[in-house]
């Protein structure tokens, strides 16, 4: 029997460090930390991501409350101690099962793995003294400084809350907030090449795990499972993930047998793979990403759920291809964006993102869409979609487009917003290219 030769708490802050510090996105830290601790115990694993993704969740809301009871400056702390001190209060406030003194007294001993014997009392006294004195930590006014108490309240960085308040109104905001702090079910599309919705959800539940059915019939929710790859239905490409948005605008994309389909920026695959199940084994999807790490995701992906018709391709999506012009009947451009209408899964997307770097993805956005608008035939569609909820990566970007290539109408577009349990952020337009008008070049 191999004997336990790891802190779990200590891997925790190797991951807090990473993502923090280091500028890791937490999937990634987090599964980064169990590939190398492949032996890490099933109660362990479970320690580990919850109370990794939970201080990252609430880390606004904790900030405060470690501000509250501490003289000195978050900004002046080492990060190691900072982050012993982040994960302690997530224990404290949000893991009843676990004695605060067991967190108090756990902090203080990774504090002197860590080398930094001096600062043990300062860690305990303000663990301590929050763990005493939690209850009397008060949040901004929520009647007359509104944006505030929603930044601390629902731990969301505040220049976010204030770009949405220009367009939603402060309930809306409320209600999403509320919503990206419960759970997210994991959103899963049947392949139904493979076998039906009833015969994967009796051999899931046999499994232990709880599905829940949705408005489409081959679209399913999961939860209470420990990793995908532990699913046998999984690994044998009976399911893969796809947001129920998703599912919904393919939906109306008009996919017919037979049909070219261009998926620009495809990984990891489940738009390509659903269109790819829709043609029942006809016509081409060319699945195309720019890194190869995303190429892997999407060969993957496509090998597993035994899709025929796919053809995966390295390619940058703002560079024009002259051989696609007029090609397909439908281009699907799921394009690169700031990624806040999914903060329920990815919660460190809200302290990574910036109004500079939102820009700079508008503009990378519009290169790919006056790129790959070419390769459209006349009277076929351009499917544009993100996964944010900003009017400038959105229905502004529509605009701009619509004005740049006359040859283009609106048929359709809609943002959805954040719903538990339902459906992420998503925005989603579908653009079609009239006959009438011939070509447009790049």
């Amino acid at each position: 029997m191999m004997t336990k030769n790891y802190n779990v708490r200590e891997l925790v802050l190797g991951v807090l460090l990473a993502v923090t510090r280091d500028g890791e996105y937490s999937h990634i830290a987090i599964k980064s930390v169990l590939d190398k601790y492949q032996y890490v115990s099933k109660r362990d694993r479970s320690f580990l991501t919850r109370v990794s993704k939970g201080t990252l969740e609430h880390m606004i809301w904790i900030d405060h409350i470690i501000q509250h009871f501490s003289s000195v400056k978050l900004n002046k702390m080492k990060p190691v101690i900072l982050n012993i001190l982040r994960s302690s209060v997530y224990e404290i406030e949000f893991m009843d099962s676990i004695p605060a003194g067991v967190t108090c007294n756990e902090a203080v001993k990774l504090t002197q793995k860590k080398g930094f014997h001096n600062l043990k009392g300062f860690v305990n006294g303000v663990l301590r003294n929050i763990s005493r004195d939690l209850d009397n930590v008060e949040l901004p006014d929520e009647e007359n400084n509104g944006i505030p108490y929603l930044s601390v309240a629902f731990s969301m960085p505040r220049w976010i809350i204030e770009q949405w308040n220009e367009c939603y109104s402060m309930k809306e905001i409320h209600d999403m907030l509320s919503g990206f702090l419960e759970e997210f079910p994991t959103s899963i599309h049947v392949n139904t090449l493979k076998t039906t919705p009833k015969e994967l959800k009796e051999r899931l539940r046999k499994e232990g795990i709880t599905v829940m059915e949705t408005i489409l019939p081959y679209a399913l929710l999961l939860s209470d499972y420990d990793h995908l790859n532990a699913i046998e239905a999984f690994r044998e490409g009976l399911f893969y993930v796809q947001d129920i948005s998703s599912m919904l605008f393919l939906e109306l994309a008009g996919i017919k047998e037979g049909d070219t389909v261009i998926d620009v920026c495809a990984a990891p695959g489940g738009k390509s793979i659903h269109v790819g199940e829709r043609l029942k084994g006809t016509g081409t999807v060319y699945a195309r990403d720019l890194t190869p790490y995303k190429i892997g995701l999407l060969e993957e992906n496509v090998r597993r759920c035994g899709m025929e018709n796919i053809v995966v391709e390295q390619a940058d999506a703002r560079i024009f291809r002259e051989e696609d012009r007029n090609k397909a009947d439908i281009v699907i451009a799921d394009l690169p964006c700031s990624g806040l209408g999914i903060i329920g899964k990815k919660a460190d997307i809200k302290y990574k993102m910036t109004p500079e770097k939102q820009k700079e993805l508008a503009r990378l956005q519009r290169e790919i869409l006056h790129t790959v608008q070419a390769y459209v035939k006349p009277g076929g569609v351009l499917l544009y979609s993100t996964c944010t909820i900003h009017i400038e990566e959105n229905e502004r970007n529509v605009t701009w487009f619509l004005k740049q290539h006359s040859d283009f109408r609106l048929s359709m577009q809609h943002q959805l917003l954040p719903r538990p349990g339902k459906n992420d952020g998503f925005f989603a337009a579908k653009l079609v290219k009239m006959e009438e008008h011939g070509e447009n070049g790049s």
